[in-house]
């Protein structure tokens, strides 16, 4: 569900918004964007990819065919993906005039996200977003967002939003959570984790620190949840992240939103 990527998240503000396609040619470097049709989906529907380098900075952005077949939704991402490369042009710029006239030269930036769908059901897309950034510090970071596209409303919400509170979908998983998550730290670390233990990557983060992605194994409704959390949440960065799966029980149906309890059933 996600590959290794290397960034940290961008805080982007309208006021760094600008035209990719200007900033490119006042660059001098080409931009590069591609579109793939899908016989699957609506005849005009086509997959979307961008990809720019200069030399302050790498970007790219993409999202599924599944996606482009939604209007609103891929006019969502378009905006996501403007801010995102804008936020990254005003930073590697900030830094490349900061050095102007030093005997150092700042390292490439880069940025990038895609979109993959994690469930496509009737009524609702569900996509994970798997982004990465890097600054020119000692290593990047990286990271999986969830995304719900709901058809009716046309509107998109994160996947724990289809719940009553992070905190209602974790009680609904109970030991479940910090369970498997344990002995995911028990197979990297190679030794115990100590109840009670006092060290901060030892303790179970809640739900409001991860990334909720609902899925489905049976193309009609969401029975499947993955609770992701990324690098420094759930252990050190050299453990990098952690990715659990839960089936969707009585318990946790008990979390869901009541508009959105159809679209919800028990893994059988």
């Amino acid at each position: 569900m996600r590959a290794p990527l290397f960034l940290i998240s961008l805080a982007l503000s309208s006021a760094a918004c600008s035209d990719g396609a200007e900033y490119a040619e006042k660059a001098g470097v080409e931009e590069t964007v591609s579109a793939t049709a899908s016989a699957t989906t609506a005849p005009d529907a086509k997959a979307y990819s961008v990809e720019q380098e200069t030399e302050r900075y790498q970007f790219a952005y993409s999202w599924p065919v599944e996606a482009a077949a939604e209007a609103g939704l891929a006019a969502y991402l378009k905006e996501k993906s403007d801010a995102m490369r804008a936020g990254l042009e005003k930073e590697a710029d900030d830094d490349w005039n900061a050095a102007e006239g030093q005997s150092w030269t700042p390292r490439q930036h880069s940025a990038s996200e895609e979109w993959r769908v994690v469930a496509d059901i009737p009524g609702y897309l569900s996509l994970s977003g798997h982004l990465a950034t890097y600054s020119g510090g000692a290593h990047g970071m990286y990271g999986v967002q969830s995304l719900v596209w709901d058809r009716e409303a046309g509107r998109t919400m994160k996947g724990v939003e289809l719940f009553n509170s992070p905190v209602a979908l974790e009680q609904s998983l109970g030991k479940r959570l910090c369970g498997t998550l344990n002995k995911e730290r028990e197979k990297r670390r190679g030794m115990k984790i100590e109840e009670g233990s006092d060290d901060m990557f030892d303790k179970c983060p809640g739900l409001d620190e991860a990334s909720v992605l609902v899925g489905s194994s049976n193309g009609t409704t969401f029975d499947r949840i993955a609770v992701y959390f990324g690098p420094y949440v759930a252990g050190a960065y050299a453990e990098g992240d952690y990715e659990l799966d839960f089936d969707v029980t009585a318990s946790v149906l008990d979390a869901v939103k009541a508009e959105y309890a159809d679209a919800f059933s028990v893994r059988s």
